[in-house]
């Protein structure tokens, strides 16, 4: 059943690609639509429609990842990514530089990865010994079990998207400020260095996931605990550590990003920001892998929907344009918003009947994928 729900999840994820492909390659009228300035949003155009076929790569990737996690293999999906990784960097020189293509050749570069990544993914599948039991072939049952599979991913999407939406639309509010091109350069460095960040958390993120999941359903519920508390101390010091190492060399860190000597100096002002944001994100990202683990992602969802897009967002607005605050006011919503959201998930983790956890969990033995 887990290859036919593996099936099942690519199946969506085509047709959601497929969708979003038709967005991307609008971006400009639409960025335009959302008053960004010309020049902007037709760079930003030109990067998208080329990122177009590695969407649905990234998809298959998706899907393929959750399903050898699930079953706890993990060290070839460690290989498979530096291979692309180092294969990536390569391209991405070649193709910017070498060939001349400048701009788009990053994108072109990164769809170009996705679809080896996939690829090596795809022929380890289906030779491993790993998979003999639960890879069978290709089946049509899978488009059975396409709307219950649904059910789950479509919360677990939402409370994502509820998330990172909200940092994206961070950059397109620094775009409606004055001096918007320093503006928008200053924030979207931080939304990257953020995203940086939040790879080290993802990684347990996803690991308490399976290992929330995989006890509760065999019923070892201090396990399951056991594996919450753990995580959440690993994800927090390792942030700390980042954040120690942020601190002390911003303006290193800052000039990979621009040679602009005054946006190099506006984000040493922005640091501590930074610092809180990737404090509360690295907590929030390992409460948020234990909900999809325990089939709390309807929770979740409306967690992240009252705190970024209720709380986060308003704030942002009203400490970076009534107040005048600008790129400050803006992040300093955003924590807000991850404040917010890290708390709810922390007193919905302690308060949880856990005994109705388990029985939920033996019914919902899909979610593991999601």
């Amino acid at each position: 059943m887990l290859g036919i729900y593996l099936q099942s999840s690519a199946i969506i994820s085509i047709i959601l690609s497929a969708l979003i492909s038709i967005l991307w390659y609008y971006t400009e009228p639409v960025l335009i639509f959302l008053r960004q300035e010309p020049p902007v949003a037709a760079m930003a155009a030109v990067y998208m429609r080329y990122l177009i076929p590695g969407i649905f790569a990234y998809g298959f990737i998706q899907c393929a990842l959750r399903f050898c996690q699930a079953q706890s293999v993990v060290m070839p999906l460690v290989t498979f990514s530096v291979v692309s990784a180092i294969v990536h960097a390569i391209l991405a020189y070649s193709l910017v530089h070498a060939a001349g293509l400048g701009f788009r050749g990053t994108s072109i570069s990164a769809s170009i990865s996705l679809w080896i990544s996939f690829v090596m993914l795809a022929v380890y599948v289906k030779f491993s010994e790993n998979f003999k039991l639960t890879w069978g072939g290709i089946s049509m049952e899978a488009f059975q079990h396409v709307m219950p599979s649904l059910k789950l991913a479509v919360p677990s999407a939402l409370m994502v998207c509820f998330e990172y939406w909200a940092f994206e639309i961070l950059v397109l509010l620094a775009g409606l400020m004055p001096n918007s091109e320093r503006s928008t350069s200053l924030i979207a460095m931080c939304v990257n260095t953020e995203s940086i960040t939040y790879m080290i958390t993802s990684g347990f993120s996803a690991a308490v996931s399976t290992r929330v999941s995989n006890e509760t359903g065999s019923g070892n519920i201090k396990k399951a605990k056991n594996a919450i508390r753990v995580t959440l101390k690993l994800s927090i010091f390792l942030a700390t550590i980042v954040v120690i190492s942020l601190g002390a060399g911003h303006d290193v860190w800052a000039s990979f990003f621009s040679s602009n000597t005054e946006i190099i100096r506006l984000f040493s002002y922005m640091t501590p920001l930074l610092a809180m944001s990737i404090l509360f994100d690295s907590a929030q990202g390992v409460l948020s892998g234990a909900a999809r683990g325990c089939g709390w992602q309807h929770l979740a969802a409306w967690t992240n929907l009252v705190a970024f897009n209720l709380i986060g967002l308003p704030l942002a607005c009203l400490f970076g344009f009534i107040m005048k605050l600008h790129g400050k006011g803006l992040w300093m919503g955003l924590i807000c918003g991850l404040l917010c959201q890290a708390s709810t998930l922390l007193v919905i983790t302690l308060r949880t009947k856990w005994t109705r956890v388990d029985l939920c969990t033996k019914s919902k033995e899909v979610h593991v994928l999601v």
